[in-house]
């Protein structure tokens, strides 16, 4: 435990520094040491990336047990700190959750507002908040400085579930931040301008998905830190950019 309560604060230092953090999402021990070799300080680990990689489909489908034995592979890879993507947490209560992603090395998680398991289901704004709140205290029980990361799908999911996408975003990530989540995850922010409303209403650090190649929507690097984004992550797309540019270069090795 004293080695992920090292990595934990070192995380956690990351996120209360003020800078914009970086962590490239990987999916396997390769493309871990490689991003950690390439001088990040900090990895998260993407659902989507890791299926896509054992065979299975995102969305919850994993065995969970078969999820954290990729993510123990990767944690016992490299010497930085590793986040993970746990969706809506699996079903599993705050303690339980906590306690298996301490086991295999994790010191930070994703955590969203959809529940894949229950069709979809979009949880409440103070039902989701209760969870990471839940999920917080367990890992102070522990005596970890975990950080998590609070999804919402408010934007992605757009006027078919919400009146005002961009409002309902902002309402969550208030209370996430409230709840103790140590950074806030808007998926679907797309421009400058949503951007800054985010970052405006929270004070912990706004993370974007960017593409390792052709940046974000709003900028590259430069411009989202000009905005104020304090957190940086691929989602699956660094994974796909290898796979497109691998299918390019394949191709011109086919003999029939």
């Amino acid at each position: 435990m004293s080695d992920v309560a090292r990595l934990a604060k070192a995380l956690a230092k990351q996120h209360d520094s003020g800078e914009l953090l970086v962590l490239p999402t990987v999916w396997d021990t390769w493309s871990a040491r490689l991003a950690a070799d390439a001088g990040f300080r900090s990895l998260t680990i993407g659902s989507h990336p890791v299926a896509d990689a054992i065979g299975s489909a995102d969305g919850e489908h994993m065995e969970f047990s078969a999820y954290l034995d990729v993510v123990g592979s990767i944690t016992n890879a490299v010497d930085v700190p590793v986040s993970v993507d746990v969706e809506s947490g699996y079903g599993l209560a705050a303690e339980e959750l906590v306690g298996r992603l301490l086991e295999v090395g994790a010191v930070g998680a994703n955590i969203e507002d959809v529940v894949h398991g229950e069709g979809k289901r979009v949880r409440e704004r103070q039902e989701y908040a209760d969870y990471i709140a839940a999920v917080r205290s367990a890992a102070d029980t522990a005596g970890v400085d975990f950080v998590i990361n609070g999804r919402t799908d408010a934007i992605k999911l757009g006027e078919n579930v919400f009146q005002n996408p961009l409002e309902e975003a902002v309402a969550r990530v208030q209370l996430l931040e409230q709840a103790g989540a140590r950074s806030v995850y808007p998926v679907g922010l797309s421009t400058a301008d949503q951007i800054t409303q985010l970052v405006q209403a929270v004070s912990v650090p706004v993370n974007v998905t960017a593409h390792p190649v052709n940046g974000h929507g709003a900028g590259d690097l430069a411009a989202l830190t000009a905005l104020g984004v304090r957190r940086v992550s691929f989602g699956p797309l660094w994974q796909m950019w290898l796979s497109d540019v691998s299918s390019t270069q394949l191709a011109q090795w086919r003999t029939a």
